[in-house]
């Protein structure tokens, strides 16, 4: 049971809540009302403003359309304006136009180009709108007649401002690649700045809207009898300027010169060592001497011939990447590997041409035996195939007749070259020359002297000789060949060569009646050639595939100066001690002992006064050679002759002893010293 107490303050508590909630419940009534009271006042307001808008809106909405037809009537009429505006300008184009295109683009190219577009855009819109016009034919007409103008002056501009390339400036263009201090490339400025921009603006308008390809015809034209000129200006400047000191390059790379094809020394006529006063072996175009004048002044012509032509080698190569550079600024991309490629094509067809021509005339010079001529070969195919790189990079993306043509010129070349060195080798083994034209004084012949001078010449060609002989080779080796194998090949050369002179100089000294001066002539001969070997790097060549060369030819002038001895045998076998007679001192000499001796002296004094007399006038040129000969000849003679005096001297042989002792010991010396001087 609850307590009375509790239960009724309780039911005060309960009370009191129920009151709170009621008041509250209150409350809420009254807002409820105000709050339909506003709404139905704030409905009462938004129907009357709903039913002013309305109203407005049917007032204004017709104003409005009303309004935008007018402005879309003024837009109408404002185009309408333009697009007449803009019909009858095209109806002036040609009035406003005409004067401008008849004068020309010169001096005014920018006002030119843009009264060309007004007529192009006059043009396409009376062939769209109104192609009956003669206004069109009239625009069209003009349109004609300015890419005429533009076409003229795109011809009158390369040829006004296209000029040869001087050949110093070239020279120095050659010189670019070997100055040490070249900080840039040289690059040759072919037309001014303010032309080429010209130029270059006219070639793009002619492309993209005269749609016209003749001005690349006009443009390879022009460059290419430029590119000619240039060249064949370098040639001539050649042949003014050079001289045997020199080449005439620029002054500023007169002394900075490396690799640059330059002017070798021209060979002058062969002296034989230790007789060099002895001018009858000489260079091997002196054969040719004839109503042109002296070998000498043609072999400077030749030289000079050589030269220019290698230089104008390397010219058409810098000259031709300076084109290209240019070319690529002018002409479109797609059109410029084959107007560059008819644009070269003169100035390399004269190159192949002359190169032709070269290998045209060392045919003929081999068909003579005219081996000097030859020679100059050898440079040019040298420096051929050294530029041959640069070459083949000039020429990419030509026709490949084009990229041929130097290829088939080295070919050419090296087939005549190797030609040229068989049919030496063969020539000297079978020259026939053997009476006419042998040296009454056994000294060294001709063929000998040439044959040496060839090889000397061929040491400054190793690379380009070996490649030439290696070129004919048919063995799989020759297909894939080295310096070495290329090399070796030119060793062999030059030993079947040695080896056919060896052969020739044997049968022509059969030539001689007298074995003694047969032994000279072959001494003389072999010394030479062991001389010029050690002289030289053909030892060295030679070494390659024949290692005792130089104790061979040691050993072969040993015995012809042993043979040589023997001819001495028979003055020396009259003072000899075999069958001398035997007596004792003191006793009488019976008559035919007497005879005897007195037979011996005279035989030992004619043969000694015969072979002194014959042998005066032949030669050894080499001076230590010929001491050694006259040395050893003086020993053996002399002490002969000394046991000989010493044992019969005193002998009562004869009542006139100085007509058999007609010499002293001594004078006897000083006869044989003057063996092989034509001058004592």
């Amino acid at each position: 049971m609850i307590p009375p107490e509790e239960a009724s303050a309780r039911r005060r508590e309960i009370e009191d809540k129920l009151k709170q909630e009621e008041e509250t419940l209150s409350f809420i009534r009254e807002s409820l009302e105000k709050s339909d009271q506003l709404t139905k006042n704030m409905v009462s307001i938004l129907s009357s403003f709903e039913s002013r808008l309305m109203k407005l809106e049917n007032s204004i909405i017709p104003v409005h359309k009303q309004t935008e037809n007018l402005q879309r009537l003024q837009e109408n009429v404002e185009k309408t304006l333009s697009c007449l505006d803009h019909v009858i300008s095209y109806y002036h184009v040609a009035k406003d136009t005409e004067k401008i295109i008849k004068e020309g683009p010169t001096g005014r190219l920018e006002e030119y180009l843009g009264c060309m577009a007004r007529i192009q855009k006059a043009v396409e819109y009376f062939q769209d709108n109104n192609p009956d016009s003669p206004e069109l034919n009239r625009v069209k007409s003009l349109f004609e007649r300015g890419k005429e103008s533009l076409e003229s002056e795109f011809r009158s501009l390369m040829t006004r401002h296209t000029k040869p390339v001087p050949p110093i400036l070239i020279l120095d263009l050659i010189s670019g690649d070997d100055e040490i201090d070249t900080q840039e490339d040289m690059i040759l400025e072919h037309l001014p700045e303010s032309v080429l921009q010209d130029i270059v603006r006219i070639s793009l308008w002619l492309v993209e809207y005269g749609r016209n390809q003749d001005f690349m015809n006009v443009y390879y034209q022009i460059r290419s009898s430029q590119l000619d000129r240039s060249i064949k200006g370098l040639k001539e400047h050649f042949r003014k300027n050079s001289s045997s000191t020199g080449i005439p390059y620029s002054p500023a790379i007169q002394n900075k010169r490396k690799d640059t094809p330059t002017k070798k020394p021209i060979k002058r006529p062969v002296f034989i060592p230790g007789h060099e006063h002895d001018l009858r072996v000489k260079h091997l175009s002196d054969t040719l001497n004839d109503k042109h004048g002296p070998a000498a002044g043609r072999d400077d012509m030749l030289d000079i011939e050589i030269d220019a032509y290698i230089h104008c080698v390397s010219a058409f190569v810098k000259l031709a990447q300076s084109e290209y550079q240019l070319l690529t600024e002018i002409i479109p991309e797609h059109h410029q590997k084959k107007t560059f490629d008819s644009l070269i094509q003169e100035s390399l067809d004269n190159l192949m041409i002359e190169g032709d021509n070269i290998v045209s005339a060392a045919r003929k010079a081999i068909i003579r035996h005219d081996y000097s001529a030859v020679l100059t070969i050898f440079p040019i195919l040298r420096h051929l195939k050294q530029t041959k790189p640069e070459f083949d990079q000039v020429l990419q993306g030509t026709a490949a007749s084009t990229k041929n043509k130097l290829p088939g010129l080295i070919t050419s070349m090296e087939t005549t070259g190797a030609k040229a060195l068989e049919d030496f080798a063969d020539n000297i083994k079978n020259d026939p020359d053997k009476e006419y034209n042998m040296p009454k004084d056994g000294t060294v012949h001709e063929l000998t002297s040439n044959a040496i001078l060839f090889l000397q010449q061929l040491l400054d060609f190793q690379e380009t000789a070996g490649a030439m002989l290696a070129s004919q080779e048919t063995s799989s080796s020759a297909s894939s060949y080295s310096s070495e194998f290329s090399r070796r090949l030119l060793s062999t050369y030059i030993c079947k060569v040695l080896g056919n002179l060896q052969l020739n100089l044997l049968s022509k000294s059969k030539v001689y009646e007298d074995p003694a001066l047969s032994a000279i002539f072959l001494h003389n001969n072999y010394n030479y050639i062991l001389k010029s070997l050690e002289k030289s790097e053909l030892i060295q060549l030679v070494a390659v595939t024949q290692k005792t060369v130089e104790r061979s030819y040691r050993e072969l002038i040993e015995q012809q100066i042993q043979t040589y001895q023997r001819s001495w045998l028979k003055v020396t076998e009259y003072i000899s001690e075999r069958n001398l007679p035997v007596f004792q001192s003191g006793v009488k000499l019976k008559d035919k002992e007497r005879q005897m001796i007195k037979e011996r002296f005279k035989g030992f004094n004619d043969g000694l006064e015969e072979l002194c007399k014959i042998q005066k006038a032949w030669a050894i040129p080499d001076m230590e050679q010929r001491d050694k000969i006259r040395k050893a000849q003086k020993t053996i003679v002399k002490e002969t002759y000394n046991a000989f005096l010493h044992r019969y001297g005193n002998v009562p042989f004869t009542k006139n002893p100085e007509k058999y002792i007609k010499y002293r010991v001594d004078q006897v010396g000083e006869m044989i010293e003057k063996l092989f001087d034509t001058s004592a």
